[in-house]
């Protein structure tokens, strides 16, 4: 089921945090009966880039990445991940073969057969796109991957947003602030500093520091709570050789919570890697700290390995 909206495919006037106005919006609906919201940005014939948003955030986390790709001319789609947006809250349990299953049917609904996309995933996005990786649908869809502030395994022990002494104890306090249902609480000062502090780098300014606030703490605690469990128990290392599309990885050097070691690790795993991006003083939230920096790297991937049907249609031309 969709719709168009009346905006205009340029619509992108406000903050550049303010998510920008769709021209369609979707619902889809994926196992268990899972109705996820889907936003279309852009010209219905761009080359199509979809961006899957990481845990405790929604669709209006990209939209400085959206703004960016959206005035390059290319048809951008982003959905909330179940629970989080306006997308329904997940029924039974919460598990990487849901983001998977969620991610294809998203594909299904908005790509024409045969058709490509490129697809980034920030943390938790990015997570679904290795719990994807044997899927046919993303082999078939897949143009080019991006892997941004992510990792696959090991997520607790190697966190560092709580600087505590010993791997196993700071295993186990990681775990249970992922696991967490206790109330965020309204945005102060105060919530503002702390979030900062935990998700981004020393040099975020005071709108970055407001929108990650906004959006993190409008998702409802369960749905935080549930996607937190899988998170401290992930293990999805043995998926990520299973990523055959090329695919380029991005981290902040200063992400407390998932450091470096885990973009080298994702390098080192994947078959098809086309560069390693290593933003300096960034914190975990690389596409609202830099997004140009993002929607380069989007571009690149797009430019490298993507063609519309127009482009298709004139390579054919040119060789008759």
């Amino acid at each position: 089921m969709s719709r168009r909206t009346s905006h205009p495919a340029h619509a992108t006037a406000g903050q550049p945090y303010d998510p920008p106005a769709p021209t369609r919006e979707r619902e889809v609906i994926s196992s268990a009966g899972a109705r996820l919201h889907v936003a279309e940005h852009g010209p219905d014939d761009g080359p199509t880039v979809v961006l899957v948003h990481g845990w405790t955030c929604s669709v209006a986390f990209w939209a400085p990445v959206i703004r960016r790709l959206v005035a390059d001319g290319y048809r951008v789609i982003a959905y909330d991940q179940r629970g989080h947006g306006r997308s329904a809250p997940a029924r039974g349990a919460y598990s990487t073969q849901a983001l998977a299953d969620d991610l294809c049917a998203v594909l299904d609904a908005v790509l024409a057969p045969g058709q490509r996309a490129v697809l980034g995933g920030h943390s938790m996005g990015g997570m679904t796109l290795m719990a994807a990786a044997s899927r046919p649908t993303l082999r078939r869809r897949a143009a080019a991957l991006l892997l941004c502030s992510t990792g696959a395994e090991h997520l607790a022990p190697r966190a560092r947003v709580l600087p505590l002494p010993g791997r196993a104890a700071r295993s186990r306090a990681h775990r249970l602030l992922l696991s967490s249902a206790l109330p965020l609480g309204p945005v102060t000062p105060v919530t503002r500093r702390v979030l900062a502090y935990a998700t981004l780098g020393p040099g975020a300014t005071a709108e970055q520091r407001e929108a990650v606030a906004r959006v993190v703490h409008a998702c409802p605690r369960r749905v935080r709570a549930g996607w937190g469990r899988v998170l401290g128990s992930l293990a999805l290392g043995h998926q990520v050789p299973r990523l055959t599309a090329p695919t380029a990885v991005l981290v902040g050097t200063r992400d407390r919570l998932t450091p470096r070691r885990h973009a080298r690790a994702l390098v080192a795993a994947l078959p098809n890697c086309v560069g390693l991006h290593e933003l300096p003083g960034l914190g975990h939230m690389v596409p609202v700290e830099d997004p140009a920096a993002v929607t380069d790297v989007l571009r690149g991937l797009a430019r490298a390995h993507l063609t519309t049907p127009r482009e298709r249609q004139d390579q054919w031309e040119e060789t008759v």
